[in-house]
């Protein structure tokens, strides 16, 4: 028997990849809403080659900080959750690490919308993957000479930059009352329709594939240098649980800097937004407008912290301030969201096995790339726990690279 700690995106893909490779599967799958796989901007980023802790951030940082109207927020209420990981995320910018990081998340991400493809193929839905792209935008003629600058500087994978179509433009000036300089078009990403939708996809095919699926957390203790759930030591155990995985990882004897990177969204009707419009970056206001089915979403914030303290006020007062000063068509009332990105310091992921217990495998930490990166981390699981050749290279993501 195989179990499956956690019920967002990627602990539901590694338990139907298990399933369907004919394992007998067990998975602890609470419904959670806060879960950032179904309250995220459904962006597959796979641009986002260069891992965010880079010396490029630390030089941005202090003109990012919420308090200069930035995105990025250390809350001193949270300074003991924040402050650790802050000095771990600067030696992680040491060029070297951030090199080796670079080619690592690379590795991963020109797989990463074909096995999207494989899946939602697999769920008889290929609808719900759109392969359009995103769009980012500037309000100065500055700013989008920076922008785009700094966008040429960096390794971008396999996706491509074009500007804009007359179209989308004239798409994106009948939205907005303000102006827009030089609208660019990222090619070779994608985006998930509706992330709803994806969530009871995913549920149903897990259960249909015989999945004993169990609306619960489960706890895990070390014994004997086996992991045991909830008194059970199954011959593989897999922790995909969020930042709910650092406790657990921990019980089993592995540092784990894993911390809260919550994130904020509102959503409203989608009465004037374009259906066929792909996500739309703000990039003066860090902010991603995405329409789904049935909403449009505005979402943004890095608040560094405890996945249990309340949510921030601020952060979706400044994201409806942001919606009505763009002039963008969002009507209140907005429904109000804050989820949890799991992020190490290094912004990479954690993958593999174990060297503390030997029927324990790990897969969490994507930080803002989970939903990317999901249905690809499901095929490495698989591939571990059945003893197959691996799709990639997961030596960079060893856990035990925390290790003092």
């Amino acid at each position: 028997m195989k179990i499956v700690i956690g019920g967002g995106i990627v602990g539901l893909s590694s338990a139907l990849a298990l399933a369907r490779a004919g394992h007998d599967v067990v998975a602890y799958a609470p419904r959670d809403e806060a879960a950032p796989s179904w309250g995220n901007a459904g962006h597959l980023a796979v641009e986002q080659i260069e891992p965010l802790a880079s010396r490029a951030s630390l030089r941005s940082a202090p003109r990012r900080l919420f308090a200069v109207g930035g995105a990025l927020d250390f809350p001193l209420s949270m300074a003991r959750h924040w402050l650790p990981f802050a000095l771990d995320f600067v030696k992680a910018t040491k060029p070297q690490r951030f090199a080796a990081g670079r080619s690592a998340l690379g590795g991963l991400m020109k797989d990463a919308v074909p096995a999207w493809r494989r899946l939602t193929e697999s769920l008889d839905a290929p609808d719900i993957l759109s392969d359009g792209g995103h769009l980012v935008v500037w309000e100065s003629a500055a700013s989008a000479e920076a922008g785009r600058r700094a966008w040429q500087a960096i390794d971008i994978g396999t996706a491509t930059v074009k500007p804009a179509s007359p179209d989308i433009k004239a798409k994106l000036a009948a939205l907005t009352g303000k102006a827009l300089h030089e609208p660019t078009q990222f090619m070779g990403s994608g985006q998930i329709r509706d992330l709803g939708h994806l969530h009871e996809l995913l549920r149903d095919a897990v259960s249909e594939a015989g999945v004993d699926v169990r609306d619960q957390r489960a706890d895990l203790t070390l014994r004997a240098g086996k992991a045991v759930v909830e008194g059970v030591a199954a011959n593989a155990v897999l922790v995909a649980a969020g930042v709910g995985s650092r406790p657990l990882m921990e019980r089993a004897g592995h540092p784990t800097p894993l911390i809260a990177e919550r994130g904020y969204h509102i959503r409203a009707r989608a009465d004037a937004w374009p259906a066929d419009l792909p996500p739309v970056v703000f990039e003066d206001r860090s902010m991603i407008v995405t329409r789904y089915a049935d909403c449009v979403q505005a979402a943004s914030f890095v608040e560094l912290g405890s996945p249990t303290a309340p949510p921030d006020p601020r952060k979706w007062r400044r994201l409806e301030r942001h919606v009505a000063e763009l002039g963008l068509p969002m009507r209140p009332p907005y429904r109000r969201w804050m989820g949890c990105r799991p992020t190490l310091p290094d912004y990479l992921p954690a993958i593999g096995r174990s060297r503390r217990a030997h029927n324990l495998f790990y897969a969490f930490g994507h930080q803002h790339l989970g939903l990317t990166l999901a249905p690809l981390t499901a095929e490495i699981v698989a591939a571990m726990i059945g003893g197959d050749t691996l799709p990639v290279d997961i030596a960079p993501f060893d856990i035990n690279r925390f290790a003092k």
